[in-house]
């Protein structure tokens, strides 16, 4: 059996926000996409404006010096920030990521076990979203922590308006 990964095209998420949109996947009524899988993370909450992630470190992950990629810390608090603003995009609104900056201020290694990546809007206008979010081991030790620029695709997605005939010309 193929799972299909491109929820945005699925009939089951036809008509969802995106805060029903991420629930149904935490729910397993919907299949999460297929990067979580291959990253060994997963979204575990989501609210309105926040979303939370939980990752395992393992050894797919490490660089040439033994730690954990920071890539892998930077795709979590891109997925958090990013989950966190598609929790108040209507359904047929979309985003992308503009821009995301990490500091990364602990080294992540095997032994640091399960992290979790804690991600909050902090402002919101009709094209562009602000978010940021933080990389925490179970301790509660910041590993890192970052925000992202948003960019909000289709955000008139309800109905259009028909538009106004032309004027007659006199």
């Amino acid at each position: 059996m193929t799972t299909n990964y491109n929820l945005a095209n699925l009939p089951e998420a036809a008509g969802m926000s995106g805060k029903e949109l991420m629930q149904a996947m935490i729910e397993g009524r919907l299949a999460g996409p297929s990067m979580a899988n291959t990253m060994s993370f997963r979204l575990i909450q989501v609210g309105d404006g926040f979303a939370i992630f939980e990752g395992d470190p393992g050894s797919h992950l490490l660089n040439p010096m033994g730690t954990i990629h920071g890539g892998w810390a930077l795709a979590l608090i891109d997925s958090a920030t990013g989950c966190a603003a598609h929790s108040l995009l209507p359904a047929g609104a979309a985003y992308t990521t503009i821009e995301t900056k990490v500091n990364f201020s602990r080294p992540i290694t095997l032994e640091t076990g399960r992290v979790r990546a804690e991600g909050r809007v902090i402002s919101q206008g009709r094209q562009i979203i602000s978010a940021q979010a933080q990389l925490l081991a179970q301790d509660g030790r910041i590993l890192a922590h970052g925000t992202s620029t948003l960019m909000v695709l289709n955000p008139g997605s309800g109905p259009r308006p028909t538009p106004n005939p032309e004027p007659e010309s006199r």
